[in-house]
């Protein structure tokens, strides 16, 4: 068998020699709406720790915008370096929901037909530092799968080791469960790992782009852990919608604030006039919350927000941040970090342990998948060029097994 058609299957265990894949390569790395082509390409091959998923949905998320863009790092080059580049190609896409169609011989936790839902932990078992006990995204060896490897989600078969498969709760669509485990398992890394600073009963969480996939988790994590979400968006529909979802909202646009920050404006002369305009929106969230400040804010935005997210974390509280989305220069004032004793914390998607303990949230039914949209196979790249310009709520499944 040559190929398959988008939209259906080969009969269980059958794996044909070519997929259809939306590829990127370095000559068209471009906004998304430019970058991806569909090709016929061959499917890969396994090792023997590996298994091969048939792709009924996948998830669209921020990091697929990087590798489309190339920037802020060409991870086709990146590969190259690392001697890891398999093809002149990257199939990229972090995110999805598929069936098992061919195990590699030491692969015993999956068998061919169960229904499963990808984690993106991708690391080496034989690296010296995961055999001497450290968590995997600590090891040499860690990547982002589908954004720091090969062959990712935006195919008909996507290749990934056997831990990486977590089980598809049973009452999910295949578009449901392709778009929570990347953003789930992020969050909830972030709210729920990094003691003392835990989501408790009355914590007030403020939320950067409470529309977005890690927004609409973040929201729902925070209420089941008994805190307070306060979302912060960029338009009225989106507060709307973070408000149908259970969280205070405020649109970011009502302020004039945003960007990093430079030594002139740091100046005795001259400081007031930031921290002024920041100060309102510190008093929008004491007005929202009865007079209480943000012990944990969830960053991703990074060069827009930062210097706010120091300003109105309470004192002791913590900035957790997993991106950078808005740019990387990560500027503030750091009198507000050291003097009210704040804490600047770095998170990185979630270990194995995590990513199971999530999905069984998720498979009890405690955490819903947001889905906002479903688009077909050759329709990717425009719904990805939305989350480029910041015009997307909840999440995106592409659909492209069935």
């Amino acid at each position: 068998m040559e190929i398959v058609e988008i939209g259906t299957l080969p009969p269980l265990g059958e794996v044909p020699e070519m997929m259809y894949a939306q590829t990127l390569r370095q000559e068209r790395f471009n906004e998304p709406s430019k970058a991806f082509e569909i090709e016929k390409v061959k499917v890969p091959e396994l090792r023997d720790d590996e298994v091969l998923v048939a792709v009924m949905a996948a998830g669209l998320n921020y990091n697929s915008v990087w590798a489309a863009t190339g920037y802020p790092m060409n991870m086709i080059q990146v590969m190259e370096l690392r001697k890891e580049k398999e093809t002149d190609y990257q199939i990229i896409g972090s995110d999805c929901s598929g069936i098992v169609y061919k195990t590699g011989k030491n692969v015993t936790n999956v068998s061919v037909g169960d229904e499963v839902v990808i984690q993106a932990g991708w690391f080496n078992e034989e690296d010296p530092a995961v055999k001497k006990g450290i968590l995997p995204i600590f090891a040499p060896s860690a990547r982002a799968w589908g954004y720091e490897t090969t062959w990712g989600s935006f195919a008909q078969f996507c290749k990934v080791k056997h831990f990486m498969c977590v089980q598809k709760p049973k009452h999910l669509n295949w578009d449901a469960a392709a778009v929570y485990m990347l953003s789930g398992a992020t969050v909830y890394r972030m709210l729920t790992k990094y003691e003392p600073h835990i989501v408790k009963p009355g914590d007030v969480v403020l939320i950067w782009g409470g529309a977005g996939g890690l927004g609409t988790m973040a929201i729902q994590l925070t209420k089941l852990y008994g805190g307070i979400p306060v979302a912060v968006v960029n338009s009225e529909d989106k507060k709307q919608y973070c408000e149908s979802l259970g969280a205070m909202a405020i649109n970011r646009s009502d302020y004039d604030h945003w960007g990093a920050l430079s030594p002139d404006m740091l100046k005795p002369e001259t400081q007031e006039i930031w921290r002024g305009k920041a100060k309102k929106f510190l008093k929008k969230i004491l007005e929202m919350t009865g007079g209480k400040l943000p012990r944990i804010v969830l960053e991703h935005p990074g060069e827009a927000t930062i210097p706010t997210s120091i300003f109105v974390c309470d004192r002791g509280g913590m900035v957790v941040t997993c991106a950078g989305t808005t740019g990387y220069l990560a500027s503030f004032d750091v009198r507000y970090l050291w003097l009210q004793l704040k804490r600047l914390q770095g998170s990185h998607f979630a270990d194995t342990k995590e990513c199971v303990e999530f999905n069984q949230l998720v498979v009890d039914g405690k955490i819903q998948p947001v889905l906002s949209n479903t688009v077909a196979f050759e329709e990717l790249p425009i719904a990805l060029q939305l989350m480029y310009e910041n015009l997307h709520k909840g999440n995106t499944a592409v659909r492209i097994g069935y």
